[in-house]
Protein backbone atom coordinates (compact mmCIF):
# COMPACT_ATOMS: atom_id res chain seq x y z
CA UNK A 1 0.00 0.00 0.00
CA UNK A 2 2.61 2.62 0.92
CA UNK A 3 4.36 1.73 -2.56
CA UNK A 4 1.90 2.39 -4.74
CA UNK A 5 1.80 5.67 -2.95
CA UNK A 6 5.51 6.71 -3.63
CA UNK A 7 5.26 4.96 -7.07
CA UNK A 8 2.51 7.39 -8.08
CA UNK A 9 3.92 10.34 -6.75
CA UNK A 10 7.04 9.51 -9.13
CA UNK A 11 5.20 8.89 -11.77
CA UNK A 12 3.63 12.11 -11.58
CA UNK A 13 6.85 13.36 -11.49
CA UNK A 14 8.07 12.20 -14.52
CA UNK A 15 4.75 12.79 -16.19
CA UNK A 16 5.34 16.87 -15.46
CA UNK A 17 9.37 16.54 -16.61
CA UNK A 18 8.13 14.94 -19.97
CA UNK A 19 5.53 17.86 -20.68
CA UNK A 20 8.40 19.73 -19.94
CA UNK A 21 10.00 18.60 -22.49
CA UNK A 22 7.65 18.46 -25.26
CA UNK A 23 5.67 21.96 -24.59
CA UNK A 24 8.49 23.57 -22.99
CA UNK A 25 10.45 24.23 -19.77
CA UNK A 26 8.12 26.66 -18.15
CA UNK A 27 4.94 24.80 -19.09
CA UNK A 28 6.09 21.60 -17.90
CA UNK A 29 6.99 22.77 -14.66
CA UNK A 30 3.49 24.82 -14.52
CA UNK A 31 1.76 21.60 -15.63
CA UNK A 32 3.86 19.91 -12.59
CA UNK A 33 3.10 22.35 -9.90
CA UNK A 34 -0.63 21.98 -11.03
CA UNK A 35 -0.66 18.19 -10.16
CA UNK A 36 1.03 18.80 -7.21
CA UNK A 37 -1.67 21.55 -6.27
CA UNK A 38 -4.39 18.96 -6.95
CA UNK A 39 -2.80 16.14 -4.29
CA UNK A 40 -3.11 18.74 -2.00
CA UNK A 41 -5.68 19.01 0.38
CA UNK A 42 -7.66 22.35 1.46
CA UNK A 43 -8.37 24.11 4.34
CA UNK A 44 -11.42 23.25 5.24
CA UNK A 45 -10.63 19.11 4.54
CA UNK A 46 -7.75 19.64 6.70
CA UNK A 47 -9.41 20.96 10.05
CA UNK A 48 -12.28 18.18 9.12
CA UNK A 49 -9.67 15.44 9.46
CA UNK A 50 -8.39 17.49 12.55
CA UNK A 51 -11.40 17.16 14.67
CA UNK A 52 -12.47 13.90 13.59
CA UNK A 53 -8.78 12.75 14.94
CA UNK A 54 -9.61 14.81 17.81
CA UNK A 55 -12.71 12.43 18.38
CA UNK A 56 -10.74 9.86 17.59
CA UNK A 57 -8.30 10.85 20.14
CA UNK A 58 -11.04 10.82 22.90
CA UNK A 59 -11.60 7.44 22.33
CA UNK A 60 -7.78 6.22 22.84
CA UNK A 61 -7.70 8.00 25.89
CA UNK A 62 -10.74 6.29 27.61
CA UNK A 63 -9.17 2.98 26.08
CA UNK A 64 -5.78 3.51 28.24
CA UNK A 65 -7.84 4.88 31.01
CA UNK A 66 -10.19 1.90 31.47
CA UNK A 67 -7.40 -0.43 30.76
CA UNK A 68 -4.76 0.74 32.82
CA UNK A 69 -7.17 0.72 35.75
CA UNK A 70 -8.87 -2.61 37.73
CA UNK A 71 -12.40 -1.70 38.06
CA UNK A 72 -13.65 -3.96 35.07
CA UNK A 73 -15.62 -6.00 37.70
CA UNK A 74 -17.13 -5.67 41.06
CA UNK A 75 -17.39 -9.23 42.97
CA UNK A 76 -19.69 -8.90 46.23
CA UNK A 77 -20.36 -11.26 49.18
CA UNK A 78 -23.53 -10.83 50.95
CA UNK A 79 -23.28 -7.97 53.49
CA UNK A 80 -24.62 -10.42 56.24
CA UNK A 81 -21.85 -13.01 55.23
CA UNK A 82 -19.51 -13.05 57.51
CA UNK A 83 -21.88 -12.66 60.39
CA UNK A 84 -19.95 -9.56 62.06
CA UNK A 85 -19.55 -6.10 61.30
CA UNK A 86 -17.38 -6.02 58.12
CA UNK A 87 -17.70 -7.63 54.53
CA UNK A 88 -15.55 -8.49 51.78
CA UNK A 89 -15.71 -7.72 47.67
CA UNK A 90 -13.30 -7.53 45.02
CA UNK A 91 -13.15 -5.74 42.09
CA UNK A 92 -9.89 -6.67 39.16
CA UNK A 93 -9.51 -5.52 35.78
CA UNK A 94 -6.90 -7.07 33.34
CA UNK A 95 -4.00 -6.70 35.22
CA UNK A 96 -4.47 -6.27 39.02
CA UNK A 97 -7.56 -7.55 41.49
CA UNK A 98 -7.72 -6.44 44.67
CA UNK A 99 -9.95 -7.82 48.04
CA UNK A 100 -11.39 -4.90 50.18
CA UNK A 101 -13.07 -5.57 53.42
CA UNK A 102 -15.81 -2.63 54.30
CA UNK A 103 -17.48 -1.88 57.06
CA UNK A 104 -20.96 -3.37 57.33
CA UNK A 105 -22.34 -0.10 58.71
CA UNK A 106 -21.17 2.27 55.92
CA UNK A 107 -23.51 0.36 53.13
CA UNK A 108 -26.54 1.76 52.25
CA UNK A 109 -29.83 -0.60 53.99
CA UNK A 110 -31.34 -1.33 51.05
CA UNK A 111 -28.26 -2.72 49.13
CA UNK A 112 -27.83 -6.58 50.23
CA UNK A 113 -24.68 -7.52 49.12
CA UNK A 114 -21.13 -5.70 50.05
CA UNK A 115 -19.75 -2.27 48.52
CA UNK A 116 -19.58 -0.63 46.34
CA UNK A 117 -15.81 -0.20 45.53
CA UNK A 118 -15.53 3.28 46.55
CA UNK A 119 -16.40 3.03 50.57
CA UNK A 120 -13.90 3.67 52.41
CA UNK A 121 -11.81 0.21 54.04
CA UNK A 122 -8.92 -2.12 53.66
CA UNK A 123 -7.33 -3.40 50.33
CA UNK A 124 -5.71 -5.76 49.02
CA UNK A 125 -4.20 -5.79 45.93
CA UNK A 126 -1.93 -8.32 43.90
CA UNK A 127 -1.14 -8.44 39.92
CA UNK A 128 -2.24 -11.23 38.02
CA UNK A 129 0.58 -14.21 37.77
CA UNK A 130 -1.35 -14.89 33.87
CA UNK A 131 1.52 -13.20 32.29
CA UNK A 132 4.85 -14.65 34.34
CA UNK A 133 4.37 -17.98 35.68
CA UNK A 134 1.44 -18.78 33.84
CA UNK A 135 -0.67 -19.31 37.27
CA UNK A 136 -4.67 -18.60 38.11
CA UNK A 137 -5.72 -16.46 40.49
CA UNK A 138 -8.22 -17.60 43.37
CA UNK A 139 -11.19 -15.44 44.30
CA UNK A 140 -13.35 -16.34 47.15
CA UNK A 141 -12.79 -20.16 46.20
CA UNK A 142 -13.23 -19.26 42.54
CA UNK A 143 -10.67 -19.74 40.02
CA UNK A 144 -10.03 -17.55 37.26
CA UNK A 145 -9.68 -18.66 33.51
CA UNK A 146 -6.27 -18.02 32.48
CA UNK A 147 -6.87 -18.50 28.92
CA UNK A 148 -10.18 -16.27 28.77
CA UNK A 149 -8.26 -13.27 30.62
CA UNK A 150 -5.01 -13.95 28.56
CA UNK A 151 -6.95 -13.41 25.51
CA UNK A 152 -8.79 -10.19 26.77
CA UNK A 153 -5.53 -9.06 27.66
CA UNK A 154 -3.84 -9.23 24.21
CA UNK A 155 -6.65 -8.09 22.17
CA UNK A 156 -6.28 -4.95 24.25
CA UNK A 157 -3.09 -4.31 23.58
CA UNK A 158 -3.69 -5.42 19.79
CA UNK A 159 -6.23 -2.55 19.74
CA UNK A 160 -3.83 -0.43 21.08
CA UNK A 161 -1.21 -1.02 18.66
CA UNK A 162 -3.61 -0.81 16.04
CA UNK A 163 -4.71 2.75 18.03
CA UNK A 164 -1.31 3.94 17.23
CA UNK A 165 -0.64 3.04 13.78
CA UNK A 166 -3.63 5.01 12.78
CA UNK A 167 -2.58 8.06 14.71
CA UNK A 168 0.72 7.78 12.35
CA UNK A 169 -1.12 7.79 9.67
CA UNK A 170 -3.13 11.08 10.27
CA UNK A 171 -0.06 12.60 11.28
CA UNK A 172 1.72 11.64 7.88
CA UNK A 173 -1.34 12.72 6.10
CA UNK A 174 -1.52 16.33 8.12
CA UNK A 175 2.30 16.95 7.63
CA UNK A 176 2.57 15.85 4.09
CA UNK A 177 -1.44 17.53 2.96
CA UNK A 178 -2.65 14.53 0.99
CA UNK A 179 -5.66 12.23 1.41
CA UNK A 180 -3.61 8.84 0.47
CA UNK A 181 -3.27 7.95 4.52
CA UNK A 182 -7.36 8.41 5.50
CA UNK A 183 -7.67 4.98 4.57
CA UNK A 184 -4.91 3.12 6.24
CA UNK A 185 -5.80 5.08 9.56
CA UNK A 186 -9.61 4.22 9.08
CA UNK A 187 -9.14 0.85 8.67
CA UNK A 188 -6.88 1.09 12.03
CA UNK A 189 -9.31 3.19 14.23
CA UNK A 190 -12.09 0.63 13.00
CA UNK A 191 -9.92 -2.12 13.22
CA UNK A 192 -8.63 -1.15 16.93
CA UNK A 193 -12.51 -0.19 17.87
CA UNK A 194 -13.60 -3.74 16.99
CA UNK A 195 -10.54 -5.26 19.01
CA UNK A 196 -11.89 -3.60 22.18
CA UNK A 197 -15.38 -4.56 21.92
CA UNK A 198 -14.05 -8.22 21.47
CA UNK A 199 -11.34 -7.77 24.35
CA UNK A 200 -15.17 -6.78 26.76
CA UNK A 201 -16.80 -9.51 25.78
CA UNK A 202 -14.44 -12.04 26.31
CA UNK A 203 -13.19 -10.60 29.53
CA UNK A 204 -17.53 -10.90 30.22
CA UNK A 205 -16.96 -14.37 29.54
CA UNK A 206 -13.84 -15.11 31.85
CA UNK A 207 -15.94 -13.64 34.64
CA UNK A 208 -18.78 -16.32 33.99
CA UNK A 209 -16.47 -18.68 34.16
CA UNK A 210 -14.91 -17.82 37.46
CA UNK A 211 -18.18 -17.85 39.03
CA UNK A 212 -18.88 -21.27 37.16
CA UNK A 213 -15.84 -22.67 39.00
CA UNK A 214 -17.19 -22.88 42.40
CA UNK A 215 -20.51 -22.52 44.37
CA UNK A 216 -19.70 -22.31 47.64
CA UNK A 217 -19.43 -18.87 48.08
CA UNK A 218 -22.55 -16.88 46.79
CA UNK A 219 -21.40 -13.62 45.10
CA UNK A 220 -22.99 -11.14 43.52
CA UNK A 221 -21.10 -9.65 39.96
CA UNK A 222 -21.35 -6.22 38.30
CA UNK A 223 -19.12 -4.46 35.36
CA UNK A 224 -17.74 -1.65 36.57
CA UNK A 225 -17.04 1.63 35.12
CA UNK A 226 -13.86 0.72 33.68
CA UNK A 227 -15.86 -1.28 31.61
CA UNK A 228 -17.98 1.38 30.71
CA UNK A 229 -14.67 3.49 29.57
CA UNK A 230 -13.71 0.46 27.27
CA UNK A 231 -16.98 -0.26 25.68
CA UNK A 232 -17.48 3.72 24.74
CA UNK A 233 -13.60 3.81 23.17
CA UNK A 234 -14.52 0.91 21.05
CA UNK A 235 -17.83 3.00 19.53
CA UNK A 236 -16.16 6.14 19.32
CA UNK A 237 -12.86 4.47 17.69
CA UNK A 238 -15.39 2.71 14.88
CA UNK A 239 -17.29 5.93 14.22
CA UNK A 240 -14.00 8.17 14.03
CA UNK A 241 -12.76 5.37 11.39
CA UNK A 242 -16.07 5.72 9.54
CA UNK A 243 -15.94 9.34 9.45
CA UNK A 244 -12.18 8.66 8.10
CA UNK A 245 -13.35 7.04 5.26
CA UNK A 246 -16.22 9.56 4.44
CA UNK A 247 -13.66 12.23 4.35
CA UNK A 248 -11.35 10.09 2.20
CA UNK A 249 -14.16 8.85 -0.34
CA UNK A 250 -14.49 12.93 -2.05
CA UNK A 251 -10.91 13.05 -3.10
CA UNK A 252 -11.02 9.17 -4.90
CA UNK A 253 -14.04 10.45 -6.56
CA UNK A 254 -12.73 13.47 -7.56
CA UNK A 255 -9.93 12.14 -9.05
CA UNK A 256 -12.05 10.03 -10.84
CA UNK A 257 -14.60 11.95 -12.44
CA UNK A 258 -11.82 14.97 -12.94
CA UNK A 259 -8.29 13.14 -14.30
CA UNK A 260 -5.42 15.45 -13.82
CA UNK A 261 -4.57 17.35 -16.69
CA UNK A 262 -1.77 19.88 -17.30
CA UNK A 263 -2.73 23.10 -17.16
CA UNK A 264 -0.65 25.80 -18.49
CA UNK A 265 -2.75 28.74 -17.37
Amino acid sequence: MWSNFFVQQEEEGRMGVAGGGQGGGMAGMKGFRGQRRTNKMSDSQEGKIKLVFFVAIIGVTLTVLGMGTEFWVELAQPKNYSGNQTCQMAHYGLWKGCIRTLSVADIDLERTSCGPAELPGESNCTYFKFFTSGENAVIFKKTTSRNLNLAAAILALLSLTMMVMGSICIAMSLNKGVPFFLKPASFCFILSGVLVLLSVLIFHQSVLALLSSDHSVPLHHELSWSVACVGSAGAILIIGGVLFIILALPFSLWQKCFPHKDSTT
